[in-house]
């Protein structure tokens, strides 16, 4: 095991970010490489809790011979979004000083292109410097698995249509309960992966991509971190590496994934019609029938007639719901995986900002 830091230069005198990165080397330069990160999304730990575990079993596994595919596994990816802090709670989905997500505007370029990401990074924020080297990284790998977490959620992934249904694999070693298939059209890191190996070479744009993978791996909830809960998910994880030829593991026997995979389109997204206390009738795991009442938005507290009541538009799974109970006007409370896709028109790439 190797570790080191990339350190990262703030953008005011006497400030500077350091990048914590473990890397395992692989003994067979035929096996597949990995890249593996986790709270992107600073304040989502259920990641991190996975991976401190995976790198106690990493290292054993190092001693023993057993890695076989170079590995490189940052635990903590985003050190800017943790020393985030308003009012005492931590924000870390969002760079405070340009608004913009820490998972959005990633470059997109081509892999021959992939020195290019630090060319020129001394004149860039040191948040664009830092989604570069993170970029760098992870372009540079077979496999690529980003770690991030919902609000309330059921176990699900982000998979893009061109590493599925061959993905199943990882939603069955960590035992999803749902996949959505997304389309790649975002700047998420995730996508800016899958566009770098889809860009390869000069020929036309790849559509199927056999051997790699990018994903973004949605672990529950935020407050899903417990320590047997990021043993199970690292055994989990480990399964996957094992299957793939990255670990070896002689007891290691494959299993289908046997859950439910949504196209995007057919994500409902539920939102507050006005603002008001939620009270929810449904949790996450229910499946429930069009029609079915999910939530009361009580718009004006002891007055009955101020309730407004929110129905499912149509069958399907909730897969995550929100932890605040005052909603405001267009906040987002529910998604609910369908059979069938939503009416509400969306636009191509990520469901939320």
């Amino acid at each position: 095991m190797q570790t080191s830091e990339i350190v990262i230069a703030g953008d005011t005198p006497g400030i500077e970010w350091r990048l914590p990165v473990i890397r395992f080397k692989g003994s067979d330069a035929k096996a597949p490489s990995v890249y593996i990160q986790a709270a992107l999304h600073a304040n989502e730990l259920p990641g991190t809790a996975l991976l401190h575990f995976l790198c106690a079993r990493l290292r054993k596994a190092d001693e023993e011979g057993a890695i076989l595919g170079d590995i490189t596994i940052v635990p903590q990816a985003n050190p800017i979004g943790a020393a985030q802090s308003h009012f005492g709670e931590m924000q870390g989905r969002f760079d405070l000083a340009s608004r913009t997500n820490f998972n959005r505007e990633f470059p997109l370029v081509a892999l021959d292109d992939r020195e290019s990401l630090l060319e020129g990074r001394e004149a860039l924020t040191a948040v664009n410097r830092l989604k570069r080297e993170l970029l760098h990284m992870a372009v540079g790998a077979d496999l690529m698995l980003d770690l991030h977490c919902d609000d309330q959620s059921l176990q699900y992934a982000y998979i893009d249509d061109a590493f599925w249904p061959e993905a199943s694999d990882l939603a069955a070693a960590l035992k999803m309960e749902a996949v959505f298939l997304s389309d790649g059209e975002s700047t998420a890191f995730e996508e800016a992966v899958g566009y770098a190996w889809k860009h390869e070479g000069k020929a036309a744009k790849k559509t199927r991509l056999p051997g790699r993978l990018a994903v973004t791996v949605e672990l529950r909830g935020r407050c899903d971190v417990y320590p047997e809960m990021a043993k199970a998910d690292a055994d989990g994880l480990w399964n996957f590496l094992a299957g793939r030829g990255v670990v070896r593991d002689d007891a290691f026997v494959a299993t289908p994934y046997e859950g439910p995979a949504f196209a995007l389109d057919n994500i409902e997204i539920i939102r507050a019609p006005q603002a008001g206390m939620v009270l929810f009738h449904r949790d996450i795991g229910d499946t429930v029938k069009e029609g079915d009442l999910l939530a009361t938005i009580v718009t004006r507290p002891g007055m009955a007639e101020g309730d407004i009541e929110i129905r499912a538009p149509q069958e399907g799974l909730v897969a995550t719901r929100s932890s605040a109970r005052f909603a405001r006007r267009r906040d987002d409370l529910m998604k609910i995986a369908c059979a069938e896709p939503s009416k509400a028109k969306r636009k191509a790439g990520t469901l939320e900002d």
